[in-house]
């Protein structure tokens, strides 16, 4: 995952911003528990989504309470206990960063000495979790594999990032999984792959590197890309928010859904847009120290 899973800020209602700062906090907090302090470096807006949403789909009540981090050292502020949950996506936070990583070395981005710095986190990870890290690499192998035969099909691209959300899903809810909550999860991390290789487009144009839409539209620029087959692109979009909100419909949340939905039917489409504008990317950092505890 790639931080593309965002949410749309002006329609998000206080209580629930402070709850995904909790939650980002407490990954943060879980990811050195899990992982080792150096991994915290790696946290990411996805995962933290993924923490609230599996959360309320599992029915683990998130407690928040008043601690310091050593970013926040003086002054408490509200941050979601470490629980079994947010250890294990603390994990998934630091094998997806490590292998996120290794897809740069691969790509002739380097991140050598990044991942070597993540190197740790992830053998504790995979001793720890060894079955959720077997998911990832199963992801990794079959990503390599689509990448080497060089697919100009974004589809196809993008398969094996769905497959993954598909097995976290079942992974992580267990018997409480269900059809409609993996074709959720397979819809978003689909998008995912896919949002990102259109953001990606010109660099990788530059630097030769794979990448569906330049092997299947073949244009220049992403203007260009966009100016000519914007109509299909968008299309193509549409029908995973569409399927996004058909796996929200048959899902059972335990809890106040308002977070997730702002992310999931608001952020992702209003991302989309800002890619197919070819808008820069904006950090969300800075949002989250706006409202103090």
């Amino acid at each position: 995952m790639f931080g593309y899973v965002r949410y749309d800020l002006p329609n998000l209602l206080i209580k629930d911003f402070m709850l995904y700062k909790a939650l980002y906090c407490g990954l943060c907090k879980s990811i050195g528990a899990s992982c080792g302090q150096r991994a915290r470096l790696g946290l990411t807006y996805d995962v933290t989504f993924l923490s609230a949403l599996l959360h309320n789909m599992t029915g683990t009540d998130v407690r928040v309470e008043r601690q310091n981090c050593f970013e926040h050292a003086i002054r408490k502020r509200p941050i979601a206990a470490v629980d079994d949950l947010t250890m294990e996506l603390g994990a998934l936070n630091t094998v997806l960063t490590y292998y996120k990583l290794a897809d740069d070395i691969t790509d002739g981005s380097g991140g050598r000495v990044k991942r070597a710095w993540f190197k740790k986190g992830y053998r504790r990870a995979k001793k720890r979790y060894p079955a959720l890290v077997s998911l990832v690499e199963e992801y990794a192998s079959a990503q390599a594999e689509v990448e080497k035969k060089r697919s100009p099909s974004p589809d196809e691209a993008a398969e094996p990032t769905a497959q993954l959300m598909r097995g976290l899903c079942a992974h992580f809810m267990g018997e409480r999984s269900t059809p409609a909550a993996e074709d959720l999860f397979y819809a978003v991390g689909k998008w995912v792959y896919l949002i990102d290789a259109l953001d990606d487009y010109e660099k990788d144009v530059k630097k030769k590197r794979y990448n569906p839409f330049v092997l299947a539209y073949g244009c220049a620029t992403r203007a260009e890309l966009m100016q000519a087959q914007g109509q299909e692109i968008a299309f193509l979009f549409d029908t995973l928010f569409y399927a996004m909100r058909e796996g929200l419909a048959g899902v059972k949340f335990y809890f106040n859904r308002d977070l997730t939905d702002n992310v999931i039917l608001r952020g992702i489409p209003l991302e989309t847009q800002r890619v197919m504008r070819g808008e820069p990317y904006r950090e969300m950092s800075g949002e989250l120290k706006e409202l103090k505890a």
